[in-house]
């Protein structure tokens, strides 16, 4: 029990001093009880009536207010408790429970625990209501307090759930059987070598890290154990130097699909085992014996690392150099434009082989050569899963008769049913053109975990949606609200994603737009802007500007140069692939100031302070790589990716993005054990 001291001077909040420990806490959740002093018994909870024990309950989760009340200490004052509405709390920081619930404060004792039913409120019988004369009586006024229902975010769809650790993992047989899969893989890779102690070595920890594999469909494929090393415990420069791995660009999977898929050829997949144990290490690295596989014969010893496994800091690395090598022997080309493409063009037959870590891509116009490839693979490294392409790293790959449907509609509905938002009410935009999204708008999370937890899902998501580009990267974490809405606009329309036409002309053509002081927080200009494969959207940004635009003209000009670096990229790897637009490409601005001005060195005094950097469209536009042409702003696809937009205009450019849904002439049963 505290002692109420006075207001503070910076919070709407009170002063209460706690007798026992002579610290003063600032709360704005305090209960008066002006029948008892706490100066007559000092005694701990103890002497607490029964009454006392089992008043208003003590929620573990505060009200997040811009400035911190207090720090946390294990003995707060009783009568101090949380009871805001439950609006204030996003869903993912509550878990649910039955409707009858002990709770416990963190900072209480666990003799203050106290029972009580959800669905009835609790009415303090020591305060009698007060009224201002007329009006609504509330459940404030009345002291009434309705407790937070609680909901889990990480409620699990399926009843099969993942170990966390390895005492539940060996209960299940089917996790044994994972378990004793990996290690025999490591020791027919010859991963590593058992040695004799020394102090002068570097240990690293490890973990097994236990995974279920899923069709497309949600139904178990196989269970995945693996021995994990922690990484964390190297030592730079000692236990390794170099450790960037490339991965195969989005974009250029995007244009590659297109160009197979206007070819007709086949498109396979392949799944290789136990990747990272293929990489030759050139550092020495020391782990102790895995707990269940000690060798009985040298109990003592510990693990000299010969090749790489997954944890260490440079076993990507060392895996892609041992893929390149092999794949260069063979007679391919490592791409200059995308470093994990690599092409295979003799005797009239082309090869693409796209390499995403342990995942590989490889199409050809030879579908001899394309089997000997992967013969050629099988042979070197241990494949599984030899199947066409039908999921890729959690996008979904449909064919038709008239070409390829590429979504992601398994991750939303997952992202869904772990937001807890499976069944909400759809959103027709994925913002409200009436969210001032300010970088310091709103109250903080107290945990802002699953928060950064569900964005890191919308930005993957990204990949196969364009419409949610601008929403996803314009949230903050005091934004919770908005992110809600992001959610409930996938609801209802997750089926949707990218069709790649079979028919489309191979022309490239891009739309650029920018937000003049789009960002309220600095007002420096936003870009966007959308670049086009014959009717497939291959490439989107919205990106905030270096730096502050003096006028639109100026901010429209940033962003072509922006959409030119790209499209000159583009041009580069296109041509790798041994293809040619067949015509000139074209950006297309709705601002003829810079329309004008990326064709002519006009406009001189009111644009000479643009950097140099700039004005390589211009270079580019009189090379004749591309040209700028006008387009109307009704017609501006890119306004999609610098603002929100109401209803109408957004399903108005929605049509126009060549987002598809999914429909009755894709195929949908997919052969998962072809």
């Amino acid at each position: 029990m505290c002692v109420f001291v006075g207001y503070s001077a910076d919070q709407h909040a009170y002063l209460c001093l706690d007798p026992t420990t002579g610290r003063i806490y600032t709360s704005r959740h305090v209960k008066f009880v002006e029948s008892e002093s706490p100066y007559s018994s000092i005694a701990p909870q103890a002497s607490l009536s029964v009454e006392q024990q089992q008043g208003p309950l003590q929620l573990s989760i505060l009200h997040p207010i811009n400035q911190p009340m207090v720090s946390t200490t294990p003995n707060p004052p009783e009568e101090i408790s949380a009871a805001p509405s439950s609006s204030s709390f996003p869903n993912s920081l509550i878990s649910t429970q039955p409707s009858t619930k002990h709770y416990e404060s963190p900072s209480s004792p666990p003799s203050s625990q106290c029972s009580m039913t959800l669905s009835q409120p609790n009415v303090n019988p020591n305060r009698i209501p007060q009224t201002d004369g007329g009006g609504i009586i509330t459940r404030s006024k009345n002291n009434i307090v309705k407790p937070i229902q609680k909901f889990n975010l990480h409620v699990q769809p399926s009843s099969s759930l993942e170990p966390s650790t390895i005492n539940q993992a060996l209960r299940d047989p089917n996790w044994r059987s994972a378990m004793q899969a990996e290690f025999d893989a490591l020791h027919r890779n010859n991963t590593w070598e058992l040695v004799s102690r020394s102090s002068t070595q570097n240990f690293v920890s490890y973990k097994w890290v236990f995974r279920i594999k899923r069709h497309p469909d949600g139904s178990i494929d196989r269970y995945k154990a693996r021995l994990v090393a922690k990484g964390f415990h190297q030592c730079p420069g000692w236990d390794y130097t170099e450790t960037f791995s490339p991965v195969v660009k989005p974009i250029t999977i995007r244009i590659v699909l297109t160009l197979v898929v206007r070819q007709g050829w086949s498109i396979r997949q392949l799944d290789l085992n136990n990747a990272f144990l293929q990489g030759t290490l050139k550092k020495e690295v020391f782990m102790l014996q895995p707990l269940g596989f000690v060798n009985k014969s040298f109990p003592d010893h510990v693990c000299r690392f010969k090749k790489g496994l997954f944890g260490l800091k440079q076993a990507p690395r060392a895996w892609y150099t041992e893929l390149r090598v092999f794949l260069l022997s063979l007679g391919f080309v490592n791409s200059t434009a995308d470093a994990s493409l690599f092409i295979y063009q003799k005797s009239g037959s082309t090869l693409y082989l796209l390499v995403y870590v342990d995942d590989i891509i490889v199409t050809g116009s030879s579908s001899t050569k394309l089997s000997n490839l992967i013969s050629t693979i099988a042979a070197r490294f241990s494949l599984k899963n030899l199947s066409c392409l039908n999921y890729f790293l959690g996008v979904e790959v449909i064919p038709s008769a008239t070409g390829l449907f590429i979504s992601q509609r398994k991750y939303i509905i997952d992202l869904l049913h772990k937001s807890g938002m499976a069944n909400t009410k759809p959103a027709s935009t994925p913002l409200s053109v009436s969210a001032q999204l300010l970088k310091d708008s709103g109250d903080l999370l107290p945990c802002p975990t699953e928060y950064r937890a569900l964005v890191g899902s919308l930005q993957y998501l990204s990949l196969t949606r364009p419409d949610i580009v601008f929403s996803t990267n314009k949230l903050a974490t005091t934004h919770w609200s908005a992110l809600k809405r992001v959610l409930r606009y996938l609801a209802g329309s997750c089926n949707k994603g990218i069709f790649i036409s079979a028919t489309a002309p191979l022309t490239f053509h891009a739309y650029s737009h920018a937000d003049w002081a789009g960002d309220k927080d600095d007002y420096i200009s936003t870009t966007g802007y959308l670049l086009y494969l014959g009717s497939t959207p291959i490439s989107w940004s919205f990106r905030k500007q270096r730096s502050v635009a003096r006028s639109l003209s100026e901010a429209e000009y940033k962003a072509l140069a922006d959409i030119a670096s790209e499209l000159l990229w583009v041009l580069s790897l296109f041509t790798e692939l041994g293809h040619m637009p067949t015509t000139n490409s074209v950006i297309y601005c709705d601002n003829l100031g810079a329309t004008t001005l990326s064709a002519n060195p006009i406009f001189h005094f009111r644009m000479k302070h643009i950097a140099l950097a700039y004005h390589f469209v211009r270079e580019n536009v009189q090379k004749g790589k591309f040209r700028v042409s006008f387009v109307s702003t009704d017609d501006q696809l890119a306004d999609i990716l610098t603002k929100p937009l109401l209803h109408l205009r957004f399903d108005s450019l929605l049509s126009k993005l060549h987002l598809s849904s999914r429909s009755s002439n894709l195929r949908e049963d997919i052969n998962y054990n072809n």
